[in-house]
């Protein structure tokens, strides 16, 4: 038990696409899946109860990952705080459940999906590997972000509109220019922004510096869109049926 929790963890480190990360990341897949089949069979007390459950979780989870980092001394305020995007959509996703905001809903599914599903392929787990606490917290963290999004689009019948992606891309500016002076005043690199991370990712491939933020935003903006997509379909054809002759 002192191995699953220990920071000097002596059990395998994490592998990239390895089996433990690729059993999890098929796990996910078959719980989205079982999600969808049965999202025309929550009851209304079912669907408040069930949110309010994964709000707690989501809130549980992020709070076992600080306490980890406070009880070994790694807790710092230029690493920690919640201000990257999947750090934020923890809690934002939270609130979201629990008072079913819309405005919330709309950075839930476009940054929420978009930034988990990339931590998810490419998990900052460190030396972390299966089974230690920080590989399974940081899995599941980043699962129930998606998996938050998903509940609000298929079981309470949220979707966003065209209008959502201009929101989103205005909000996540505005707070991006608003972590870039956080980070000038105290030191931190939240968001990636300040420079690029310390250890080897794919901002790595996207230029130098300040270039690269370009490209993320432009990513970002491709993911939007990919993940509107379906419903864009989905009008397009109920267009055509209205507009189709009787």
């Amino acid at each position: 038990m002192g191995q699953f929790f220990t920071r000097d963890y002596t059990g395998a480190p994490f592998e990239l696409f390895g089996p433990a990360h690729l059993a999890f990341l098929v796990f996910l897949l078959v719980v989205f899946m079982l999600l969808y089949a049965l999202r025309n069979k929550f009851s209304d007390r079912q669907k408040t109860c069930f949110r309010w459950f994964l709000a707690i979780w989501m809130v549980l989870n992020e709070a076992a990952f600080h306490t980890w980092n406070i009880h070994y001394g790694l807790w710092n305020i230029q690493t920690h705080l919640p201000l990257h995007i999947c750090s934020i959509m923890v809690f934002a996703s939270a609130y979201m459940l629990v008072t079913r905001r819309y405005t919330i809903y709309e950075f839930s599914y476009f940054m929420g999906i978009g930034a988990a599903m990339q931590a998810l392929l490419t998990p900052d787990a460190g030396i972390y590997g299966f089974p230690h606490f920080r590989f399974f917290q940081t899995m599941t963290a980043h699962g129930l972000i998606i998996f938050s999004a998903l509940y609000m689009t298929w079981v309470e019948k949220f979707r966003p509109y065209p209008k959502s992606l201009l929101r989103v891309f205005i909000g996540m500016n505005i707070y991006m220019a608003v972590i870039f002076v956080f980070n000038a005043l105290i030191g931190s690199n939240y968001l990636f922004i300040a420079h690029k991370p310390e250890t080897a990712s794919l901002i790595d491939v996207l230029g130098p510096w300040p270039w690269y933020i370009l490209s993320i935003e432009g990513i970002g903006i491709a993911v939007c869109l990919i993940l509107y997509l379906p419903f864009f379909l989905k009008d397009l054809a109920a267009k055509r049926v209205k507009s189709a002759p009787v």
